[in-house]
């Protein structure tokens, strides 16, 4: 298609956004062009419209576009958006989407374009119906290992909202096994803490004395507890930190347990003027602001 009719094209779907009366039949037909750009941009005016009676619509330029090309996934991404957005809660549709591999050339080989239609999907299939915990956790699991990672970090927070004995489980396994990124690791860990609560402490200390980027993601976990116990294991920590960034991090932690007892610690550090009485009072100030 010529560059001009295109744009063209693009501006009139712009305009339905001012006239609701005309929309639904021109964004239907608009959802069956073979373009993966043109479908996206209207599907976001569809989602935008709140146009539920054209569910099915987006529904059937899904599927199309599991087949037909699609580059960086484009369609299908704003399609799973829209669908979520207009409140589409079957679990049918995003499971094809949570395991979709698409390899597409790039300098040197392929890359897979599919990480952010994943990522997307975790999010939409754990706000699904007609779903059982189990057969959730057993489409997640194999998330917790994709190449993505932010498609592991979504994996690791889905499962930690699925409210199983089995969930933390797996989180367990996920963060002994470990991960090249911290963020997934602090997923597990959150994760493991927000099911079992003060039964994690234990499990969750090993990290803790740990002298990398672990420390800092159990710490946050930690936080999350606010509880007297956890609040003791990061002032010990923190007691024997030398290294000013992980300080940071400890006190943070300290701070949003928002405890009492912990607040009195870090505002004493402050009146002595400690050695990292600076850093207190940036943790201090982190939780007043919020």
């Amino acid at each position: 298609m010529p560059k001009k009719k295109f744009e063209a094209e693009l501006e009139a779907l712009d305009q339905l956004r001012a006239d609701p009366a005309t929309a639904p039949a021109a964004l239907r037909k608009a959802l069956q062009n073979k373009n993966n750009y043109f479908v996206a941009k209207a599907a976001k005016i569809t989602a935008a419209l709140e146009l539920r009676e054209l569910i099915p619509d987006l529904l059937t330029a899904l599927d199309r576009f599991f087949e037909a090309p699609d580059p960086q996934c484009w369609a299908k991404n704003a399609l799973v958006d829209a669908l979520m957005g207009l409140g589409n809660t079957t679990a049918e549709t995003y499971i094809r989407g949570l395991h979709h591999i698409q390899l597409e050339p790039v300098w040197g080989g392929t890359e897979d374009a599919a990480g952010p239609l994943r990522a997307r999907c975790i999010v939409a299939i754990t706000q699904s119906t007609g779903i059982r915990d189990l057969e959730l956790l057993r489409h997640l699991v194999d998330r917790l290992l994709d190449s993505d990672k932010n498609v592991r970090t979504e994996a690791a927070h889905a499962i930690g909202r699925i409210d199983r004995e089995e969930s933390a489980l797996l989180l367990r396994l996920k963060a002994l096994s470990g991960d090249a990124e911290p963020e997934v690791l602090g997923a597990a860990l959150c994760g493991i803490v927000d099911i079992e609560k003060d039964r994690s402490l234990e499990f969750i200390h090993q990290f803790l004395e740990r002298s990398d980027d672990a420390t800092g993601e159990a710490a946050l976990a930690l936080a999350r507890l606010k509880t007297e116990r956890a609040l003791d294991l990061l002032k010990s920590r923190f007691e024997r930190e030398r290294e000013t960034s992980m300080a940071r991090v400890l006190l943070t932690a300290i701070a949003l347990t928002r405890l009492e007892s912990g607040i009195a610690y870090l505002e004493e550090m402050v009146r002595r003027d400690a050695p990292k009485a600076k850093l207190a009072a940036e943790a201090l100030r982190s939780i007043r602001a919020s």
